[in-house]
């Protein structure tokens, strides 16, 4: 689960921001691991990607949403129990999907950070990965990818703001992962979306959420391009300029502008 607010990386050490391990080496022939987060990360600023892979000055981590991961782990045991039946949650059946959870040997590892479905890009010899919340399986035998999103908000939720586009963005990674692994995957996902109700009169050492799914209809045509330019960004002798409006470069350079 990726949270309804934007994580800040944490590749960063708590002493000297440098992290010396899975660092790029243009001149190395071992496949090199990259995660989807890590190329969500080049979209977003290839200065700071470049910093992060080949120089290991990552971003300052951001503090542990240990809620979210509470709701995230409560989620997974939910739908692994209709999964072990072999039959559809009632939420899918409310909204209309007729589908079951996936029963799959490698599901855990493929659900696990630091695992998740890999591929290998030949191309670039990025070993390609990224950690699935959840995916589930039409009577048809094709398969969807299913995305868990905690937030607590009073308005409509939607795919349209602008920081949910990375969110379409990762599944249609995770489509493209399981396509490299040669499973029948359909372009329609679903975002499960927890919504924690904040106008209640009392809490009563209780939260309440409403649950709801959002269909989206992938297509992951850019992420063979994205892997590539990626490549082509990391294997420069110094970085790329930043992204316009990227507010960790502007603090760099705000920072070396007083200092010097």
């Amino acid at each position: 689960m990726e949270y309804d607010r934007h994580i800040i990386s944490r590749s960063a050490t708590a002493t000297t921001g440098v992290r010396k391990r899975n660092l790029f080496d243009p001149a190395s022939d071992e496949p090199f691991k990259l995660s989807r987060s890590k190329l969500e990360l080049f979209l977003q600023c290839p200065r700071c990607f470049y910093l992060d892979r080949r120089s290991g000055i990552g971003q300052p981590p951001g503090p542990p949403f240990t809620l979210n991961v509470a709701v995230d782990a409560l989620m997974k045991r939910e739908f692994d129990l209709h999964r072990a039946r072999g039959e559809p949650h009632e939420l899918m059946k409310e909204f209309g999907i007729d589908a079951v959870p996936f029963s799959h040997p490698h599901l855990d590892d493929w659900r696990t950070n630091f695992h998740g479905v890999q591929a290998l890009h030949k191309k670039t010899n990025f070993l390609f990965f990224g950690a699935v919340d959840d995916i589930w399986q039409s009577p048809g035998g094709q398969l969807h990818v299913v995305d868990y999103k905690a937030t607590s908000t009073q308005k409509e939720i939607s795919l349209d703001d602008p920081w949910k586009q990375a969110y379409k963005r990762q599944m249609e990674i995770y489509q493209w992962l399981l396509r490299g692994n040669r499973l029948p995957v359909s372009d329609l996902g679903y975002f499960v979306y927890v919504n924690g109700d904040a106008a209640r009169e009392h809490f009563g050492a209780k939260l309440e959420f409403h649950m709801q799914i959002i269909s989206y209809t992938g297509d992951d045509s850019w992420v063979e391009e994205a892997l590539s330019e990626a490549h082509a960004c990391l294997c420069r002798d110094l970085p790329p300029a930043a992204a316009p409006g990227c507010e960790w470069c502007a603090y760099r350079k705000a920072a070396q502008t007083v200092e010097s």
